[in-house]
This record gives structure tokens, C-alpha cells and sequence, in this order.
């Protein structure tokens, strides 16, 4: 294996997790429905949901991603006047993913952020998700911006992992080859097949025994370790 010198992190799952805040989620409702001009805020957000399906579908199978104004203009909200819906459009995407919970860093995220920063190596960010500036923001407004020279967000770039385009795009960013870069993600089957079809040089899949029991492992999708308490990555040898 070559000297690692880039750690690339997903986002949801893995950096980043989700957990259910009801008081936090039913203002964004509200958010969203003062914004559409829609009367009751779960009318509005049911009506979304049931359009958000076959929108998931369409990304799923196609690996691609739709930006803000696409993802409302063509699926979401066809109906709302267009300079309008331009106006709101991000913001939008934003409450809809806090609808969805209250996202936060992983327990010792920031700590492998930072350590892995101080050892020398380069950082990036590599994620499947809806809305072109929630991640820049977040990443700004908790003083995490310094640490990452790349930021490849499927929003923004329309494709989505397991199209190994993405962690190309990484690379160059990072200014590095694949098989000097390892990556962390939690998901066998979009994030480690991914990285592998790229030649990314090392894949750490961070899972909980219980999530892990149920998973089936494959050449495909096999991961070079796997830790199950994210600070667990600063003791992997590659890292050093």
C-alpha cells in the first residue's frame, strides 16, 4: 500500500449524524410553509414527501443529484412562480433536511479532524446529499473550513457516489492520486464500491457492531478496516 498523504469524509452517517429534536423539526416545517405560502405546515410537508419519492428514485438509479433550483423547480414545487422559487429555493432544501433531524459532528469528529490535520495530511469531503450551501456553512460557521482543501458535494456536482467520478474530483482537488488517499464512510455499498472503482488507496468503513452483523461483505465492497468508534481512526496504522 502507498503512503497515505489525503483522508477523504463522508458526511451523513459518518461525520455527521442525525438525530430527532420534534421542536427543532416542526419549526422547519413551519419554515417551509411560510415560505411556500402554504397554509398548514404538514399538508405542505406531506404533499413534499410523496414528491420527494419518486425524485429518490430517479436519483438512486440514475447516480445523479439535482441542484437546489432543479430539485424544487422540476420535482418539488413546479407550480411556484419562478423568481420566487429562485429567491427561495436554498433555503428551502435546508429546512427540508432539518425536517429530517438535527444534524451534528460524530463523537471525536473534530478531534480526527484536527489530528489528522496537525500529522500533515490533506482532507476532504466527499457526500451524497441535497442543497448546494448547507455544507459550506456548517463547515464556516464551526470553524471547520480551514481544515478541508476539498469539498465535493453530489448537489453540486450532479453525480452521485458510487460514480467513482466523485473521488477523482476529490483527488485533483487534493492534488493527489486515489491510491495515496484512504476514505471514511459508512456505507458498504455506495461509499466503499465507490472509492475502490476510483483506486482511492484505503477504505475504513466506521459501523456499529450491531449495524455490522446485519451487513453482507463482498470483493466488491470490502473494506481494508473498519472501526466502530470514529476516534478509533487515529490509531490505524496507515495514519500514522
Amino acid at each position: 500500500m502507498e503512503q497515505i498523504k489525503g483522508v477523504f469524509f463522508d458526511l451523513g452517517g459518518t461525520l455527521r449524524i442525525a438525530e430527532d429534536v420534534p421542536e427543532h423539526q416542526e419549526r422547519a416545517k413551519a419554515r417551509m410553509a411560510q415560505l411556500a405560502g402554504a397554509a398548514d405546515p404538514q399538508t405542505f410537508i406531506d404533499m413534499i414527501e410523496a414528491r420527494y419519492a419518486p425524485y429518490r428514485d430517479w436519483a438512486l438509479t440514475e447516480n445523479r443529484e439535482a441542484g437546489d433550483y432543479e430539485l424544487w423547480k422540476k420535482w418539488l414545487l413546479p407550480e411556484m412562480d419562478d423568481a420566487r422559487l429562485q429567491e427561495i429555493c436554498h433555503e428551502m432544501t435546508f429546512q427540508y433536511r432539518q425536517v429530517k433531524g438535527l444534524r451534528h459532528v460524530v463523537e471525536g469528529g473534530v478531534e480526527v479532524i484536527r489530528t489528522l490535520h496537525d500529522r500533515g495530511y490533506r482532507l476532504g469531503i466527499i457526500s451524497n446529499l441535497i442543497g448546494e450551501e448547507e455544507i459550506p456553512n456548517w463547515l464556516r460557521e464551526d470553524g471547520l473550513e480551514q481544515y478541508f482543501d476539498a469539498v465535493v458535494l453530489s448537489s453540486v456536482c450532479h453525480i452521485r457516489k458510487p460514480d467513482p467520478q466523485m473521488y477523482l474530483m476529490g483527488c485533483e482537488q487534493l492534488g493527489l492520486r486515489p491510491e495515496q488517499c484512504a476514505s471514511v464512510a459508512d456505507n458498504l455499498n455506495r461509499d466503499i464500491t465507490g472509492a475502490k472503482a476510483a483506486g482511492i488507496g484505503a477504505n475504513i468503513l466506521f459501523i456499529s457492531p450491531e449495524k455490522l452483523a446485519k451487513k453482507t461483505i463482498t470483493d466488491a465492497n470490502r473494506p481494508d478496516f473498519i472501526v466502530h468508534r470514529f476516534p478509533d481512526i487515529l490509531d490505524l496504522p496507515i495514519l500514522p
